[in-house]
Order: structure tokens, then C-alpha cells, then sequence
């Protein structure tokens, strides 16, 4: 990883105008050590922040502290309220929380009970994560979260037992060649409805707008058009979220079941299916949520007109939340 630069508060320590300093970036912010961060420490990294803002911070504090101190923060309270997110919601708990639930999904020949439970399991943790996550700039009505959990636990459910019943059908085909298939049947049902949580789950911003900030950080009004941009850019990174995650482990898994040591050891199957699924997701979620900045930027000509009359800056700023 690139060494530390000086200090800047609230900015990163990589170039987030390329996807390598964002991935750089978004490893900081999954990193599950900072779930043992206790709330002394944490304290204590706020309280640093607050001193280099306020022009009080010690000489002897390095770059590489007040670094430490920003990454803690970030991946652990919510950019717009400041409030701690629950554990198991952070991104940083995403992949140790997650990845069992994965490893579930990818189970060889699930029968249906199986399937709808690990279908609902992994979009209700979806859920808590997009609404722990959400841009907060605007409340979030209780009603608009069950509307897109809902809607999610649906298609996700539909679509897979669908799959799966159709696949018992097919006469033509090897039970090797079946079992391969049923592996990947997952992928689809997960894509769609992740897209269609956050999509329900936010549908509310395209109607209220959420704030735009100038370079200063400051907010000089609500739009409908960053909000639009904003929920599009977060659509397609939760849309790209489950090909890695949900193709590369029954590859995987299907070379490691030709082994001599899972062939004599079947109960280390779960164990390696949660370690495939633990390792890809540790590499896919940072690279996914780097295809779009999460403060991402907008002409401010591309804006309302009431937003281009507070403004001198050619560009504005938006949160599209995580």
C-alpha cells in the first residue's frame, strides 16, 4: 500500500480519483479489526479529530495516528448522523458477518426449505446494511425499509426456487452437471434483489432530493438529480456485489471437492466454503464499492436551477452512501 501523506481531516489518505486509491480507501473502511476498537478508544480518536480541527492537537501526534484515528471513525459512526452503526451492519462487519450466510447459499443440492431460509437470511442482513448505510442527509421512513425488504426477501426467494424447480425438471442433464448448475443458481436471484432493495429502500430520495455540499464541505441545497445519480451508482455496485462473490467460491469449492482431503474429510466442507467465500468477499467488496466514489461529485449546471444560483463552484458534492 502507498505510504502516508500528510494529514488532511475528512479526506483520504489515497487518490480517490482513481479506482486503486479508492480501493486502497474502502479496504480501510471493511477492516474487521476496527470491530475490537473499544468505545475509549474510539473516544479518544474523536477527540483527536476535534483537536486538529480546532488547531489544539499535541506536536507529538504523527500523520500516521491521526490517519489511524480517521479510518477508526469512518468505520464505525455514520458520515452524516455521527452515530455508531451497529455492529453487524458496518461494512467493516460485512464480510465476517456475511460470509457464513454465502457459504450457506453456495450449499451443494439445498433442498427448497434450505434455500428459502438462506435466501431470506442474506437479504435481511442486505437490508440492515443498506439502511445503516443509507444517506441520512433525509429520515427514512419505517414503511419505505419494509417496503424494499420485503420486495427484496420476495424476488430473491421467487427466483431461486424457480430456478431450482425448473432445474429438477431437466431430464437431459448429468447429476454432476446439475449439481454445477444449481451452485450458480444463487447469482441471479441475489443480483436482482439486492438491486431492488436498494432501489425500494431509496426510492424516497428521487422524490425529496438529498443535500448537495460545495468544496468546503458546506450544504447549499436538495436535489433530485444528485439524488437520481446517487441511486443509480449505488444500483450498479450492488448489482456487481454478487458475481464475484457468488461465481468464484462454487469454482473453487468444485476443484477443492476432487481432493483426497475433502473427499475423506466431508465434514471440512463448510469450514473451506466459508473460507473461499470469506477471502473472495474480503477482495470483492472494497473493489465493487470503488467502481463509484462514495462522495461522489455532479456539474452544478447539470443541477436544479435554485442550486446553480448558490453557487460559484463548477461542481458540487454528494454523499451516494455505501
Amino acid at each position: 500500500m502507498p505510504q502516508d501523506p500528510k494529514f488532511e481531516l475528512n479526506k483520504s489518505r489515497y487518490d480517490l480519483n482513481t479506482f486503486m486509491g479508492r480501493f486502497y480507501h474502502n479496504m480501510d473502511i471493511i477492516d474487521p479489526l476496527t470491530l475490537f476498537v473499544s468505545d475509549a478508544k474510539l473516544k479518544q480518536c474523536v477527540q483527536l479529530l476535534d483537536d486538529f480541527k480546532n488547531g489544539t492537537l499535541s506536536a507529538s501526534v504523527s500523520d500516521k495516528q491521526l490517519w489511524e484515528a480517521q479510518k477508526i471513525k469512518q468505520s464505525t459512526l455514520h458520515p452524516d448522523t455521527g452515530e455508531k452503526i451497529f455492529m453487524p451492519f458496518r461494512m467493516s462487519g460485512y464480510v465476517p458477518f456475511n460470509s457464513p450466510i454465502l457459504a450457506g447459499l453456495l450449499m451443494p443440492n439445498p433442498t427448497i426449505a434450505q434455500t428459502i431460509f438462506w435466501q431470506w437470511l442474506n437479504q435481511s442482513h442486505n437490508a440492515c446494511v443498506n439502511f445503516a448505510n443509507r444517506n441520512a442527509t433525509k429520515p427514512t421512513q419505517m414503511s419505505t425499509f419494509l417496503q424494499g425488504y420485503t420486495g427484496a426477501v420476495t424476488a430473491a426467494i421467487s427466483i431461486s426456487v424457480g430456478l431450482s424447480l425448473m432445474l429438477k425438471k431437466v431430464s437431459n442433464l448429468a447429476p454432476a452437471t446439475k449439481s454445477m448448475i444449481q451452485r450458480f443458481v444463487p447469482l441471479p436471484a441475489v443480483m436482482t434483489a439486492s438491486t431492488l432493495n436498494v432501489l425500494l429502500m431509496r426510492k424516497h430520495e428521487c422524490n425529496e432530493g438529498i443535500d448537495v455540499l460545495d468544496k468546503n464541505g458546506q450544504v447549499i441545497g436538495t436535489s433530485k438529480v444528485a439524488a437520481k445519480k446517487a441511486l443509480t451508482e449505488m444500483a450498479i455496485s450492488r448489482a456487481a456485489l454478487p458475481i464475484p462473490l457468488l461465481a468464484i467460491p462454487p469454482i473453487v469449492m468444485t476443484m477443492l471437492e476432487k481432493t483426497a482431503l475433502l473427499k475423506k474429510n466431508p465434514r471440512l466442507h463448510m469450514p473451506f466454503n466459508i473460507l473461499v467465500c470469506s477471502v473472495t468477499f474480503f477482495f470483492a467488496l472494497p473493489a465493487t464499492i470503488a467502481i463509484f466514489p462514495q462522495m461522489s461529485e455532479v456539474r452544478t449546471q447539470d443541477l436544479e436551477k435554485d442550486i446553480q444560483e448558490k453557487t460559484n463552484d463548477q461542481v458540487v458534492f454528494y454523499n451516494k452512501g455505501l
